[in-house]
């Protein structure tokens, strides 16, 4: 790990401005000749657009020094600070670079090990999601469990040493490509709700593991279906301890939604633009009530952004969290149906089946309110741990 930290160093005596100069002129240098091809592609509904040409463009960003620009110096990372990789972000998405490929691996499970793992978890992986020679995937949700996590009946095993694990997850993004799943299991089978629940790290090339794609109402397959059937992995390759894993489970939730949703947002901001400057074109914006919804999904992003940036860095004890995810989520879903009003008839037709941006993304972002934990159970997180209110009756 002290190669890894040693290679980039840290920003300790660069400025916010020359640090976004930096970013800026690199991304601009490299965004060109064999990977200017790349720039725009991926993204919800989109991960299957020039895949392999994606992975290219981010083992160059990591030989770099830009993957895991947040982690600690010692863990390979380059120490910046909250400010500095909002600017990465902000910057990254300006230049309309592909999506990450590798994000669930850095922005998930890294910070994860960081923080609960033992010394040799980090030393195992973090290189190699630094380095973007292992992708990573996240097992959580399960077919009779839907947002419930405390309801996965996934089970583990420990034999000989090894963790066997059974059972079936289910929208699970980016397994038909993933080296490595970090797995919520129960390995307490006497246990109920949050007890008894172990956060276990997986290889997803054995032959207990089966992955399916399920195809989606983009025509694209990046959500599967994950069969564990007999799956093993080392004893110890649990993080945290062994039944206590709902604790580390609920902390990877809050590094997902940590500072890279405000890069997220200017990509937010790309998406209206680009509605705002067909509505001109077309004559949409004379008409006075898709003017107003244009305005107001303008004051959205704004609120947005103001929320992000005075959260950051927050404990999350307040449902931060949780609100940030109720904003963007409602927003974006609203966006694309904007789109779809602004574009009129001819956004229902797809020639060929070849959807088009603005249609890829009203039909993905129709999933933006249930992935990553429903607006309903959003809701629940604030009414009951924020407000104090009873707990929703389960039957």
């Amino acid at each position: 790990m002290d190669n890894v930290a040693g290679r980039f160093g840290g920003f300790e005596d660069t400025s916010d401005d020359e640090f976004r100069r930096r970013v800026r002129d690199w991304l601009r240098d490299n965004l060109a000749g064999d990977f200017a091809a790349v720039k725009g592609m991926g993204g919800p509904g989109r991960e299957h657009e020039a895949f392999d040409d994606r992975v290219a463009w981010e083992r160059h960003l990591a030989r770099s020094g830009w993957t895991c620009i947040g982690w600690p110096v010692e863990y390979g990372g380059r120490g910046a600070s909250l400010e500095q990789q909002v600017i990465f972000h902000e910057e990254y998405a300006r230049a309309d670079a592909p999506a990450r490929v590798a994000h669930i691996g850095e922005q998930l499970l890294g910070p994860t090990l960081i923080a609960f793992g033992t010394d040799a978890h980090r030393a195992r992986f973090l290189p190699g999601i630094a380095s973007v020679d292992e992708l990573w995937c996240q097992c959580y949700s399960e077919p009779g469990a839907g947002s419930d996590l405390a309801a996965v009946s996934t089970s583990a095993t420990l034999i000989d040493g090894d963790w066997v694990i059974d059972g079936q997850k289910i929208w699970t993004s980016l397994a038909h490509v993933a080296d490595w799943a970090f797995v919520i299991a129960r390995t307490d089978k006497r246990s109920r709700r949050h007890a008894g629940l172990s956060y276990l790290l997986v290889p997803m090339k054995q032959d207990g593991v089966t992955v399916r794609p399920i195809r989606q109402l983009t025509g694209t397959s990046e959500f599967n279906e994950v069969f564990f059937d007999g799956a093993r992995t080392d004893g110890d390759l649990v993080v945290g301890e062994p039944g206590r894993g709902w604790a580390v489970a609920m902390a990877t939730l809050g590094f997902e939604r940590g500072v890279s949703t405000l890069g997220q947002q200017v990509g937010f901001a790309r998406e209206l633009s680009d509605i705002v400057d067909i509505a001109h074109r077309n004559g949409a914006a004379d008409d006075p009530v898709v003017r107003e919804k244009l305005i107001r999904a303008w004051i959205g992003l704004k609120v947005m952004r103001a929320y992000a940036s005075s959260t950051l860095g927050g404990s999350g004890e307040h449902g931060e969290a949780s609100v940030s995810k109720l904003l963007w989520a409602t927003w974006h879903r609203g966006l694309g149906e904007l789109a779809m009003e602004v574009v009129g008839a001819p956004s229902a037709m797809a020639p060929n089946d070849d959807l088009d941006r603005l249609q890829r993304l009203y039909l993905f972002s129709r999933a933006d309110t249930i992935y990553g934990g429903s607006n309903e159970i959003q809701r629940n997180i604030i009414a009951e741990r924020v407000l104090g209110l009873p707990r929703e009756a389960r039957r």
